[in-house]
């Protein structure tokens, strides 16, 4: 079964969606004096206004001047002088020529990627809709059948950059971008997390998200493809009830509960849901990697058949109706 996105976002709004140019929010952030000031051409671009910072630079709304295409610019301070800085800039480099590998529906398009000016960036396709983080709140929750599509689609993507030879490593609701009136879901920033490793190893922090790590990593085995979907199982896992399998009072907690105990079952959380959803969620959690679907694909497959099983009306929905 496949979830039509934009036919149930339209029956819920009660309107089509046709007709209506799918833009996305406005910018809540101000460019600040590090920041690219609106009007700069950078990389071939025309620069607009910034559209958010993160942890290594920040994301720009911008045009080709060709073209006047719009494009989402994603800048990345890489560092000068020091070993770590070279590191990190050699992670880019590898990162940014395995994404521009990746042809995907679901997985974000990126066009172009360099340096200049002492940055690193990436030119990708411009995104509507925000992150999945909004629906893993309890009162945003979305319809069963729907979140298992989202979990197949995105377990499809990351089997076509797996072929690839590409990882993930930080598969989490804040790197999904969906846009419900047109149905677009796009995983992005894949291997940024190597970016944090190659500039963040030598003061020993702890990489990437850790509710969303497989124990493995924990114990510092390297990434693999099981990695990645023991991070999509986390994220699923967070669709459906708003919980994490692993919680605790402290990081400290959160990571002997990761490292040492299995995840609490599906249904403690919501008795009504399928038992086959919660199997298929204790095998993509199992602290054993050798317990885990390895591939994508297979995956997905697994969560279509549960719900075409569980939700035979809404596979039989006419996806046209509003």
């Amino acid at each position: 079964m496949a979830w039509d996105l934009a036919a149930w976002w339209r029956r819920r709004r009660r309107a089509p969606a046709a007709g209506r140019a799918a833009t996305p929010a406005p910018a809540s952030v101000s460019a600040t004096a590090d920041a690219l000031a609106p009007g700069t051409t950078f990389a071939g671009l025309l620069v607009e206004r910034l559209i958010g910072r993160g942890a290594l630079g920040a994301v720009y709304l911008a045009r080709e001047r060709r073209s006047g295409a719009a494009r989402a610019l994603k800048t990345l301070v890489l560092g000068q002088g020091s070993s770590a800085a070279e590191e990190a800039r050699l992670a880019f480099r590898a990162e940014a020529q395995a994404a521009q590998r990746l042809r995907h529906p679901d997985i974000v398009q990126v066009f172009d990627a360099g340096e200049a000016l002492g940055l690193g960036y990436l030119v990708m396709e411009l995104l509507p809709g925000c992150d999945l983080t909004r629906y893993t709140q309890p009162a945003r929750l979305l319809p069963e059948p729907l979140a298992l599509d989202i979990g197949a689609r995105l377990a499809e993507a990351l089997a076509h950059a797996h072929r690839q030879g590409v990882l993930h490593r930080d598969v989490k609701p804040a790197n999904v971008m969906l846009h419900l009136p047109s149905g677009s879901l796009k995983l992005t920033d894949f291997g940024l997390a190597r970016l944090h490793d190659a500039a963040r190893t030598r003061s020993g922090l702890l990489l990437g998200t850790p509710a969303f790590m497989a124990p493995e990593l924990l114990a510092g085995a390297p990434a693999d493809a099981r990695s990645d979907l023991y991070a999509l199982a986390v994220l699923l896992f967070q669709l459906l009830t708003a919980r994490l399998p692993h919680e605790g009072e402290s990081m400290g907690q959160l990571l002997q509960s990761i490292a040492r105990d299995e995840a609490r079952p599906l249904r403690t959380l919501r008795p009504e849901l399928p038992a086959a959803l919660e199997a298929l969620l204790a095998r993509a959690l199992a602290r054993s990697p050798a317990l885990r679907e390895a591939d994508g694909q297979a995956l997905a497959r697994e969560m279509r058949a549960i719900a075409a099983a569980a939700w035979p009306a809404a596979a039989r929905e006419d996806p046209g109706a509003v």
